[in-house]
């Protein structure tokens, strides 16, 4: 009985979010702004890949990020020196942004700024393998990152993040030497949950597969501003 109370539960809490998310979506593309869920454990490199990625591209497009922490606004505060609107959104105790969250962020941005004016979005989860994954945003492609250091069973382990993931970056590949790891058996345990992500090896040192992702999201963002100009006409 309990059981039968606590998935319906659950169910109800998805679908809302659900609705919301689709509703986020909507505003993003009625502004023609793509939408990137980027999600990972703690420490897995969100935050340098944004730095990284800010720091390369903000001069050839519109950037604005969405960042989500716990109780603290230290990810943002890195993230404002690249001169990029960043805004916080603190979760407190749950583990995860959710779409009514997000709208937050959203109104936000309505409010300070013009959002047509932006072409991309990142939204940047919480760390947390679970969680992030179940509940959509508004994205329009979600971005998992699993760093070497976590071991080669975690998409087994926790398969929905990588069975819903378009692209996967494995990251500190730099250090893969120094551990008892196997990268492709990584690959091939991602490949079972899902075989058609974009795998990309990853090294905010090395610079190992920065520019692969830079044309990913690139890559991306012209598709998805065609489905949007598509769905206009």
């Amino acid at each position: 009985m309990h059981q039968t109370f606590d998935a319906a539960i659950e169910l109800n809490l998805l679908h809302a979010n659900q609705e919301g998310a689709d509703h986020n979506r909507e505003h993003f593309d009625r502004w023609g702004i793509t939408c990137l869920n980027i999600m990972s454990s703690p420490g897995a490199g969100k935050t340098v890949l944004l730095e990284q990625t800010l720091a390369a591209l903000k001069a050839k497009f519109k950037l604005v990020v969405i960042e989500g922490d716990m109780t603290t606004e230290l990810d943002a505060d890195r993230l404002r020196k690249y001169d990029v609107p960043v805004i916080p959104i603190n979760t407190g105790r749950s583990c995860h942004l959710d779409s009514k969250m997000v709208a937050g962020g959203i109104h936000t941005l309505q409010h300070q700024y013009n959002p047509s004016d932006f072409d991309l979005v990142f939204v940047e989860n919480v760390g947390n393998l679970v969680c992030p994954a179940e509940f959509e945003v508004g994205e329009h492609a979600k971005v998992a990152l699993l760093s070497v250091t976590e071991g080669e069973d975690k998409p087994l382990k926790y398969p929905v993040m990588f069975q819903q993931a378009d692209c996967l970056l494995i990251t500190k590949t730099d250090l893969a030497p120094y551990l008892d790891i196997d990268l492709n058996r990584i690959a091939d345990n991602v490949r079972q949950m899902n075989p058609h992500v974009t795998i990309i090896y990853l090294s905010g040192k090395t610079g190992e597969g920065l520019q692969q992702w830079f044309d990913w999201v690139g890559q991306s963002l012209k598709a998805n501003q065609a489905n949007q100009l598509a769905t206009k006409v």
